[in-house]
């Protein structure tokens, strides 16, 4: 037992000791040298020179590539960047009420059987007798309310990579978004599958056509510091049984 309480001593001073460490600085951005968007827009092959990249005559001044003026330069491919919106605008309110009530009785009698109850009556003490030998009664009731009100509203814009493009076209996309102000750091980041013909003109796509979507905003920093409990109340709140 000494030793249980020894080890969670360490392992608390350990992690308090390591939170010292951000004293009086803001807090660091995540690394970005080992997300997967990095390394698929560093491992895009060089494109071949297709047909439709060449003029379509010797005097013609344009091309249908995806880099020319004219060229389709919406993200297909792993390593392009395309821009989501995050529009959120959602309100929800339900309220449930039920009521239930039940009441039932049951009499049984023995007035004749073999002449028994007529022994039994002779042996029972005064006023007791077997007409109504057994007799049952019962009543429950239940009532339920309950209701629920949300209201969510959120805008953000973010760029994201694409990872990789699977074999029927569809396209895997990973994005993430730092911004530090004074001493509070905050993250926004996304992931998902999205079809290369639902993202717009302008290479862009709203979340509700991402499959798949999994959205994360927070921060971490002095403020998000104060509204966290303390590690220790953590762990007892896990613990204690009341």
């Amino acid at each position: 037992m000494r030793m249980i309480v020894i080890t969670a001593c360490l392992g608390l001073l350990v992690a308090g000791c390591g939170r010292l460490s951000e004293v009086g600085r803001a807090p660091a951005f995540s690394p970005t040298d080992d997300m997967a968007s990095t390394h698929a827009m560093y491992s895009v092959p060089v494109p071949e020179r297709r047909a439709e990249d060449t003029p379509t005559r010797n005097a013609s001044i344009w091309s249908t590539g995806q880099r020319s003026l004219l060229g389709d330069r919406r993200a297909q491919r792993r390593g392009d960047i395309l821009t989501v919106l995050i529009e959120i605008d959602d309100s929800a309110e339900i309220s449930n009420s039920s009521e239930r009530a039940r009441s039932s009785s049951e009499n049984m009698g023995v007035s004749d059987f073999f002449g028994i109850p007529q022994r039994l009556e002779s042996r029972l003490p005064d006023g007791a007798e077997t007409g109504s030998a057994v007799g049952t009664s019962s009543a429950s009731s239940y009532r339920g309310d309950g209701s629920v009100s949300r209201n969510e509203r959120l805008e953000l814009r973010l760029a994201a990579t694409v990872t990789e493009r699977l074999p029927n076209g569809v396209l895997h996309i990973e994005g993430s978004q730092e911004v530090r102000v004074n001493y509070e750091l905050r993250e926004l980041t996304l992931s998902g599958y999205v079809r290369p013909e639902d993202i717009s003109r302008r290479n862009e796509i709203t979340y509700d056509r991402i499959a798949g979507a999994r959205i994360s905003y927070g921060g971490r920093g002095q403020i998000d510091d104060v509204q966290q409990p303390r590690i220790g109340q953590q762990i007892t709140d896990m613990i204690l049984p009341f």
